[in-house]
């Protein structure tokens, strides 16, 4: 047997060992633990967590009478009571007609009403073909599968800035599942080419 494997066999026996040894070392010198120390990321209170009733991730999905497919998912949903309605928090809606066009739809918060969604704090949306809408609370129905607001909305589209006081994205009626963008009072045009 050469020098060099005689070396090579006892390093494969040595190193191992070696490792095996350091681990224990520092698996014994390592500190000792604070049974009275509190667990760094727990903020909430355990009791107030067992007791509220919420669920969290939900998502929605169907299909509206035109056809559309309809999607709304938020990070977390709480059951309403007799006196007060259900709601949602960080929401996203996604609105897609047959014909392949989407809209998507993000709001801070969401009540349900029936078959129709509010959704308000901060209500962005988005079309497939460039245009960005935000409006404090737009109004969406499950059903019909369209978007209404009844407050004044500002617009970005790819050839400039629009304002108006309504806004509705609704099924062009015609049984094609296209949807139409409407906007209505007061409409104010700043167009950049």
């Amino acid at each position: 047997m050469t020098t060099r494997s005689c070396i090579v066999a006892w390093l494969r026996v040595l190193l191992p060992l070696s490792a095996l040894a350091l681990l224990s070392v520092l698996f014994l010198l390592g500190r000792k633990p604070d049974p009275e120390a509190n667990i760094p990321y727990v903020d909430v209170d355990p009791l107030e967590l067992a007791e509220r009733q919420a669920v969290t991730n939900p998502t929605f999905a169907g299909v509206t009478r035109d056809g559309a497919q309809l999607s709304i998912s938020a990070a977390e949903a709480r059951p309403g009571g007799p006196e007060d309605e259900g709601h949602a928090q960080a929401v996203r809606m996604t609105l897609r007609g047959q014909d392949g066009r989407a809209a998507d739809v993000s709001a801070g918060m969401a009540t349900l009403q029936g078959q129709q969604v509010r959704l308000g704090e901060g209500v962005r949306m988005t079309t497939a073909d460039g245009w960005v809408l935000t409006a404090p609370e737009v109004l969406a129905s499950t059903v019909e599968g369209s978007v209404i607001s009844e407050d004044e909305v500002n617009v970005r589209a790819p050839f400039g800035e629009l304002t108006a006081g309504r806004m509705e994205l609704r099924p062009s009626g015609q049984g094609s599942g296209n949807h139409v963008l409407d906007l209505s009072g007061g409409v104010r045009l700043i167009y950049r080419p």
